[in-house]
């Protein structure tokens, strides 16, 4: 999770609170997936360790503020996102049924090392640091992605596209870093650079690219799919059909003394990919580019 997005993401969700929300950001909220096909798997069952499993409910930590992911529904209680869903799918496969805890993102592997919680799932990134001290059962890859206006009347369609045109990124985030990087290539293959319109404005940025002052915004995937879905109904904004630019993995945090836990869980996902419903939340959420077709452990 990059807290850039983390900000903006408040931001979003703030404004339409208290009712005050730009019409840049209006938002309206998408369907959650119908689980209704997934039954319990008793072999993927029979892994859980024993306390789980008699408990019947998988404790999950989550930041609950990050739309797609995770996010309340309108009744401020409900959490609901495409890890909402994937993580209730995973522990229905297991027999089980899904209880998130909100908490501070910074307190969740505390939380997972501690007990607190049976696992984690809040777009956190898998890296060599955190699998230090817990591990990862990898269920998405994530990574920079490009909005453009609706219809991309500037026929944007690769990152080389953008050479010559302007792009609006946010201050201090890796999309503005890899922004300078392709301004960069874009100069020494002898075309025109790329000119960045760096701010600290998520609201901002949208309404220069509703206005045409940029061609597009560089966002983190589910961000950028969630903001093209909801901004004005759907009818703003759009993303570039490209895999995710500089991805990386997010991973479901399971405790390290908890290695039965991450083999169910790696089972219940394989077999989520395998009978379609994993496709079937992707489609839902309109995340299809980070799509997985393998559940792995640490990557492997």
């Amino acid at each position: 999770m990059k807290p850039r997005l983390l900000v903006t993401s408040l931001l979003v969700l703030g404004l339409a609170a208290c009712g005050s929300t730009p019409e840049s950001t209006q938002t309206s909220t998408p369907p959650s997936s119908d689980l209704s096909s997934v039954k319990k798997d008793d072999a993927l069952a029979a892994l859980l360790p024993p306390e789980i499993a008699s408990a019947g409910t998988l404790k999950v930590g989550s930041n609950i503020q990050n739309p797609p992911n995770n996010f309340y529904d309108q009744d401020g209680k409900t959490p609901m996102g495409s890890e909402v869903d994937l993580i209730k799918a995973i522990a229905a496969k297991l027999g089980l049924k899904a209880e998130h805890s909100d908490m501070a993102f910074s307190s969740l592997i505390t939380s997972l090392e501690t007990g607190r919680v049976d696992v984690t799932m809040a777009a956190m990134n898998d890296t060599a640091e955190r699998q230090q001290k817990i591990d990862f059962v990898d269920y998405f890859t994530s990574g920079i992605t490009i909005m453009v206006q609706k219809g991309n009347p500037q026929g944007v369609k690769s990152v080389d596209d953008l050479c010559g045109k302007g792009i609006a990124v946010n201050l201090g985030s890796s999309q503005e870093q890899f922004g300078k990087e392709q301004s960069q290539k874009c100069l020494a293959a002898g075309k025109p650079e790329v000119t960045l319109s760096v701010t600290d404005s998520d609201t901002g940025n949208q309404n220069q690219l509703r206005t045409g002052r940029v061609a597009a915004i560089l966002n983190d995937l589910p961000t950028a799919v969630y903001v093209a879905k909801t901004a004005g109904d759907g009818k703003y904004f759009e993303v570039v059909p490209l895999a995710p630019i500089n991805g990386g993995p997010y991973g479901i945090g399971v405790a390290k003394k908890n290695a039965k836990l991450s083999e169910a869980i790696k089972g219940a996902l394989q077999s989520l990919i395998d009978d379609g419903t994993y496709d079937k939340i992707v489609t839902t959420w309109d995340i299809k580019q980070g799509a997985i077709t393998k559940a792995t452990i640490n990557g492997k």
